[in-house]
């Protein structure tokens, strides 16, 4: 599918808005209102996988974001963690991708609650309320 030069390649992911329309006429015309603009896209041969490990690395023209699967997400991993996905990008989509992330993580946790990115955080507490469960009573100590 070919695309016109309005719509970006690196913006197809999400409805855009034209630009403003332009100031005033002499005569004193009114400004023409905002349109959205829905870029079409087709992912139909789009690959869907599923990743827990991510690095960011660059230079000064692109960044480079690899993506793999951690078999071992707890600890210091004893094998090498396998990349399956590369992205490259430059940093002008990147720091779109960001405010789209950005507002896309702040919306789930206005609906769900913050999301706690310490694994250690994340998993004690949980193990910790298990194990006292499991744990008989302990008699009062009388001193």
């Amino acid at each position: 599918m070919a695309k016109s030069p309005e719509k970006p390649e690196n913006e197809t992911e999400k409805p855009q808005e034209s630009a403003p329309a332009a100031a005033p006429a002499a005569g004193g015309q009114a400004q023409q209102p905002q349109q959205r603009v829905q870029v079409q896209i087709d992912d139909s041969k789009a690959m869907a996988a599923y990743s827990n490990f991510c690095r960011v690395t660059g230079s000064p023209e692109e960044l480079i974001i690899d993506f793999g699967l951690n078999p071992q997400p707890f600890g210091v991993p004893t094998e090498p963690i396998p990349v399956t996905h590369r992205i490259i990008t430059n940093f002008y989509t990147a720091k779109r991708m960001l405010h789209a992330l950005t507002l896309t993580v702040q919306r789930h946790e206005a609906t769900f609650g913050v999301l706690e990115t310490d694994v250690q955080k994340r998993v004690m507490p949980g193990v910790m309320q298990r194990a006292q469960a499991t744990q008989p009573p302990q008699p009062p100590v009388n001193p």
